[in-house]
């Protein structure tokens, strides 16, 4: 008997975090004109126990998006405006001597919240981009030999935009394939962009925006992802469509397994907010391209063709064999 009881609570789980993605996904939705899809892959991102870069041109929302997804969510939120005279222990923080006591004490620094929003994220050197490298992978600052770590749920959310390189710094490959994923705002359908010149110039709707999830619930529902069941053949899929890149001779650089492990956390987020607890390869196939574009080199022909790291994507899922 206790089987079914199992069965049943599980599908309550799921149901209660597909539902919470789809509060915070309608409350994004009061501030920004973009597609649903964009707005619930930043669901998605949080579920799977991400980090996020938007790229995407200056003045389409990118740092509002950042701010909005972090007011819906009951979660403690710091921003940083990365330039080119940052240090690293503006990121991470500092032990600064005590005079009183004859000690010295630890002062945090922005990244110890729960979402970091990181604004132009390529206008720093890279020793700065640097520190955010270890809070990003294993959620844990080192400071002078000792660790502290992050309290969960932990989330970089980082801005860039692609099109004005001059004082920048790109990430390197190494810095980018921690980012779980890359997506784009675009600019909105006419009738949207109207309405929200109205919207900006009177109240700014970021200003009412108030949680609708709790630090507790966005955690359950990344502990309800993580049992979301993967079938051995979607593994095998995952790393076919990775080989596929790795093969491909107009890439200089192919997806690594980091990636792999990044597309499965988000397919079975995916799954989750669908109302499942397994996952299917339209899972896989649909985030493909958020997850594994921006971890891509092209060689200097394809660069040459007109095509993006994006288009390399969607061929290889288009010529890796979909499990039956």
């Amino acid at each position: 008997m206790e089987e079914p009881l199992a069965g049943v609570q599980e599908a309550v789980e799921t149901r209660y975090s597909a539902d919470l993605a789809r509060r915070i996904v309608a409350n994004l939705r009061r501030v920004m004109h973009a597609p649903d899809e964009t707005l619930e892959l930043c669901a998605l991102c949080l579920f799977s126990e991400g980090h996020l870069i938007i790229e995407d041109l200056p003045g389409v929302g990118k740092t509002t998006l950042a701010k909005a997804l972090a007011r819906s969510v009951d979660l403690s939120f710091s921003r940083l405006q990365f330039t080119p005279d940052l240090l690293p222990s503006d990121v991470t923080g500092v032990n600064v001597f005590n005079q009183r006591t004859q000690e010295f004490e630890f002062r945090p620094g922005p990244v110890f919240a729960n979402v970091l929003l990181v604004d132009e994220v390529n206008r720093t050197s890279p020793k700065t981009q640097a520190a955010l490298l270890e809070a990003m992978q294993e959620r844990q600052v080192t400071i002078d030999g000792v660790t502290y770590h992050l309290a969960p749920p932990f989330m970089v959310m980082a801005t860039q935009n692609p099109i004005e390189y001059e004082g920048t710094y790109p990430l390197p490959e190494a810095q980018l394939d921690r980012f779980s994923m890359r997506i784009a705002i675009g600019y909105p359908p006419l009738a949207a962009e109207a309405q929200m010149l109205t919207e900006q110039t009177t109240t700014a709707p970021l200003e009412a925006l108030t949680p609708v999830a709790s630090a507790q619930e966005v955690q359950g529902a990344i502990e309800d992802a993580r049992r979301v069941f993967v079938e051995e053949s979607i593994q095998r899929y995952v790393v076919g469509l990775l080989r596929q890149t790795r093969g491909d001779n107009r890439l200089h650089l192919g997806a690594s397994p980091r990636a792999g492990i990044n597309l499965l956390r988000v397919a079975k987020a995916r799954a989750l907010v669908a109302g499942r607890d397994y996952v299917v390869p339209e899972d896989v196939k649909t985030i493909a391209p958020s997850v594994l574009a921006h971890r891509l080199i092209l060689a200097p022909e394809a660069r040459s063709a007109g095509l993006s790291d994006a288009d390399i994507v969607r061929d290889a899922v288009e010529h890796t064999p979909v499990p039956v």
